[in-house]
């Protein structure tokens, strides 16, 4: 979190609805789930949320189209995140490297070892 804390004070993020999704999915099944969706929410809240058009949807097929002849298909919902990222000229901060396969899509790619680090700060 201090990694994008300095970015959505700035108001410089955003997100798609998918990672909302994911994260809901990953936060579900913990005990304290009400205060961490609160958090979310709250996360959310300063910061701009992409959700799914007709555009990105296109975009969408045309990545899945690019990238399948070469074995390099990534999931449905990294794809789609991509997609929106690409219909808003925006950048990928993610520790996913498959994101790297997608052309023309701008990335940033955090090494899992700073994340788990700065986790136990």
């Amino acid at each position: 979190m201090q990694l994008v804390t300095p970015w959505i004070r700035g108001r410089e993020v955003g997100t798609s609805i998918l990672s909302y999704g994911e994260v809901n999915e990953y936060i579900l099944g913990r005990p304290d789930y009400g205060a961490l969706h609160v958090w979310l929410l709250d996360v959310l809240n300063g910061m701009t949320v992409y959700f799914l058009t007709y555009q990105i949807m296109r975009r969408y097929a045309d990545i899945r189209r690019l990238l399948r002849p070469t074995n390099g298909l990534i999931g449905d919902l990294d794809t789609l995140i991509a997609a929106t990222a690409l219909g808003n000229d925006l950048t990928v901060v993610t520790a996913d490297g498959d994101f790297q396969r997608v052309p023309g899509l701008n990335v940033t790619l955090i090494p899992r070892s700073q994340l788990a680090r700065r986790a136990t700060r």
